[in-house]
């Protein structure tokens, strides 16, 4: 009776609309003191713990390093290097799009850092070489997806967090699944624009953007090799994009300022005051599940309907398809991830691949509607409707299905650096 009372005054709260925050604080507290018996002194102990961890400051350096990025200019060389390397090639720009979110991806760790720092450059640049609207936000808002897939991802980071995965691991996994992703979309988008007019590399050009963007081709490297030579962890290699970008960008570039910086921090707070509450409340929760063998429980009721791995990994996906297209991925992993790993396990589905999965069904619920994130940022960077945006999606959407569904059947893909 007590656990039909929850649940109805949970689903009341969500009816209400009232943040995802307090619904998971009111339910947390609520298993805590009235379902498990236990105490709320217990409850905020737990909180604490899931808040005292190096690894949670690796989040806001990862954001504020990839918003210094983004307000000066290195995302913008790094994007001039890409359209002067691709120019013979049909489409040209729509790859150059795809490559720089690749590479910019590999050093901001957001989807919507991404989408913002190549979109706010390459959308003008489509339009004005003739590409169609619905072809360029299409484009702009699938390939910033690949923010959260190629390493350093803040999404694996809280997925390493909520299942005491290893990190490093899961940033390996994801390096090439995300680039078979971005392969797919610059595929896709030289076949749509294979009749198009090319010219020839202009050398001059190359060398000249070489030049111009060497301190912002440095970092990937820096970063990347440093996590993965094991000389950085990932939290000391977030300090170390985000010093590194504020020395190129305020000393080298000398296009952020003092004032900028400011606003920087203090937008980057208001997304960490919510962020971290819901890793809190949601590490609190599991652990409170598991003392009262809930994980286990929902093992064996579901082993009495899904007999085989591949079975366990479709219905995942579908359900991992449908939390993406309504929930935002920091929430769906905090919430999900602790519940669904007990049952990869048993699946003998390898974690690391499991959260590379997790994460590519997520990243496709950014341009997923009714609420992909990406979407709604679209609609303000491209001054496009809701309608256009939705309909400019459904091929890339297509996409990375097919990409999801080879990364899912073939766990090489996941496992090739860390096995």
């Amino acid at each position: 009776m007590n656990a039909i009372l929850g649940a109805a005054a949970l689903f009341a709260l969500a009816l209400l609309r009232q943040p995802l925050l307090l619904i998971l604080a009111a339910g947390t507290s609520y298993v805590h003191v009235v379902l498990a018996d236990s105490r709320f002194e217990f409850m905020m102990q737990d909180v604490w713990s899931a808040l005292d961890k190096e690894i949670l400051l690796a989040i806001p350096m990862f954001l504020l390093a990839g918003a210094v990025m983004t307000r000066g200019s290195i995302a913008k060389r790094l994007i001039r290097i890409m359209i002067a390397l691709t120019t013979p090639i049909p489409g040209g720009i729509g790859v150059a799009t795809v490559l720089s979110c690749a590479i910019f991806a590999a050093i901001s760790g957001s989807s919507i850092v991404t989408m913002l720092a190549v979109g706010s450059v390459m959308f003008p640049a489509l339009i004005s070489n003739g590409y169609s609207r619905s072809f360029s936000i299409g484009l702009i808002c699938a390939s910033g997806t690949l923010g959260i897939i190629i390493p350093p991802s803040i999404p694996m980071i809280l997925f390493g967090i909520m299942t005491e995965t290893s990190i490093t691991q899961l940033f390996l996994a994801g390096i090439v699944p995300g680039l078979f992703l971005a392969f797919l979309l610059a595929v896709y988008a030289i076949l749509i624009n294979r009749h198009r007019d090319t010219s020839k590399w202009d050398t001059q050009e190359i060398m000249a953007s070489i030049r111009s963007g060497a301190f912002a081709l440095a970092l990937p490297i820096l970063l990347l090799g440093g996590i993965y030579s094991g000389y950085f962890t990932p939290t000391e290699a977030a300090v170390a994009a985000l010093l590194y970008s504020l020395f190129v960008e305020s000393l080298v570039h000398r296009e952020l300022e003092f004032r900028d910086f400011y606003e920087i921090v203090g937008s980057t707070a208001s997304l960490l005051g919510i962020l971290l509450p819901l890793v809190a409340f949601a590490t609190s929760l599991s652990v409170i599940m598991d003392y009262e063998r809930v994980p286990q429980a929902i093992v064996a009721w579901v082993q009495t309907f899904i007999d085989s791995r591949t079975t366990f990994l479709i219905a995942a996906n579908l359900m991992l398809l449908l939390a993406g297209a309504v929930m935002e991925v920091g929430s769906a992993i905090v919430i999900l991830a602790p519940l669904l790993m007990p049952l990869a396990k048993v699946y003998g589905v390898d974690p690391v691949h499991f959260g590379i999965v997790m994460t590519v069904n997520l990243e496709i619920g950014y341009i997923t509607p009714p609420v992909g994130l990406n979407l709604f940022v679209a609609l303000a960077a491209f001054k496009a409707s809701f309608s256009e945006v939705c309909r400019s999606v459904v091929p890339y959407i297509g996409i990375m299905l097919l990409g999801l569904t080879i990364i899912t059947a073939v766990p090489a893909l996941s496992l090739w650096f860390i096995r």
